[in-house]
């Protein structure tokens, strides 16, 4: 190991694990605690139990939409922080579409159980999609993922098809995130939970949204456009100008919700929205 002699290579060879420890602090950022029931932020909202395939139990909310729709339905995997009630806005604007939601904790995040990580947020994500299948047919499903979420469900559509899938702030492997923040660490020998979606999307065949913050300071828009650049047709990609990662623009904006709406009436099966004036 170069640069580390007797003593120092002893040290370098514990540190290593040592950060594999300690890494995934560094990558999720959970808000622990109860969160408030459905029917609280989300009309006509329902408190559901979602059954993971290695035994927890995971809260969510599930939403229908006002009217009758046809069984239509999105699956929203979160990011990496907060809790589901963040993205009660996302939500609440998705049911005003005309879409039924299902919007849930991963493990270790508002009160469930468990320690997250990438294999148990795919089980997680799986859990979700085996639920909302019991009230909605699967081909009539659409993803929606933000950030770490887009990965998550990036994986859960190359095993699960559904009716088309909607990323937001995607990155192209979480080494070049770590990069990024990290420039001093070697990131790609360190990681443990790598989500590597460039690989992924070339698997991919669902109809893709790819929607990108231009100025995105935690995931830059250049790696959502690689990861989109990599995806088979039919696919659109979506840069909000302006827009940093947290932006309201990128959780409930009208830009984005617009481009959601229109995408999903060309590509999901689902009526077009009607043409504006």
């Amino acid at each position: 190991m170069t640069g580390c002699g007797d003593s120092p290579r002893r040290r370098c060879v514990i540190e290593i694990p040592l950060l594999g420890s300690v890494q995934r602090r560094l990558i999720y950022f959970p808000s622990r605690g109860p969160v408030p029931p459905a029917s609280r932020l989300l009309p006509h909202g329902e408190d559901v139990v979602l059954q993971t395939e290695d035994g927890l139990r995971l809260g969510a909310w599930y939403a229908p939409a006002r009217s009758d729709d046809g069984g239509r339905a999105v699956l929203i995997c979160n990011g990496n922080a907060g809790d589901r009630t963040v993205r009660a806005p996302l939500a609440a604007a998705l049911i005003r579409a005309g879409m039924s939601v299902l919007l849930f904790d991963y493990r270790g995040y508002g009160d469930n159980p468990g320690h997250p990580s990438e294999e148990g947020l795919a089980a997680d994500a799986r859990a979700a999609h085996s639920w909302l299948a019991t009230r909605h047919d699967p081909h009539r499903i659409v993803y929606f993922g933000e950030s770490l979420g887009a990965a998550v469900v990036l994986r859960l559509a190359v095993e699960r098809a559904s009716a088309a899938l909607i990323l937001r702030s995607p990155f192209t492997t979480l080494a070049d995130v770590g990069k990024l923040l990290y420039p001093w660490l070697p990131v790609g020998q360190l990681l443990i939970d790598r989500y590597p979606s460039i690989d992924r999307i070339r698997e991919l065949t669902t109809p893709l949204l790819v929607i990108a913050g231009g100025r995105d300071s935690l995931v830059p828009a250049q790696l959502s456009r690689r990861l989109y650049e990599a995806a088979s047709q039919p696919k659109r990609l979506v840069v909000v100008a302006g827009a940093d990662h947290n932006d309201p623009r990128l959780l409930d904006g009208p830009q984005m919700l617009d481009a959601i709406t229109e995408f999903l009436g060309e590509h999901g099966g689902w009526p077009r929205p009607p043409a504006t004036k």
